[in-house]
């Protein structure tokens, strides 16, 4: 079995900083790729920010300058740390990992996505 574990989040003011976690565990050959989606109320969840194992990153338009990703690939454990918060920011962010299992899998080239239970940020005066 595969486990992702968030932590972090929170209520934050806007101009605020809160720092996002998210560790992979479990029966793992290798990590692909991880990072955050986030889901507003009323709203069809929306790529935030994806890091692939070789450190290349992909964010969305709207947190760029503001969210950075960082990885540590020898602990599966990915960071998302979030500066000058806005209202809009206000979600649920859900933890994503594209994630091989066995060598079988590697040598397929496949892949199965994996999610956590979401952690919600609050951005609110």
């Amino acid at each position: 079995q595969v486990q992702l574990v968030e932590s972090g989040g929170g209520l934050v003011q806007p101009g605020g900083s809160l720092r996002l976690s998210c560790a992979a565990s479990g029966s793992i050959y290798r990590v692909n790729h991880m990072g955050w989606y986030r889901q507003a109320p009323g709203k069809q969840r929306e790529l935030v920010v994806l890091i692939i194992s070789g450190g290349s990153t992909n964010y969305a338009d709207s947190v760029k300058g503001r969210f950075t990703i960082s990885r540590d690939n020898a602990k599966n454990t990915v960071w998302l740390q979030m500066n000058s918060l806005k209202p809009e920011d206000t979600a649920r962010y859900y933890c994503n990992a594209n994630i091989m299992r066995t060598l079988s899998d590697y040598a397929r080239g496949t892949g199965m996505d994996y999610w956590g239970k979401g952690s919600l940020v609050t951005v609110s005066s």
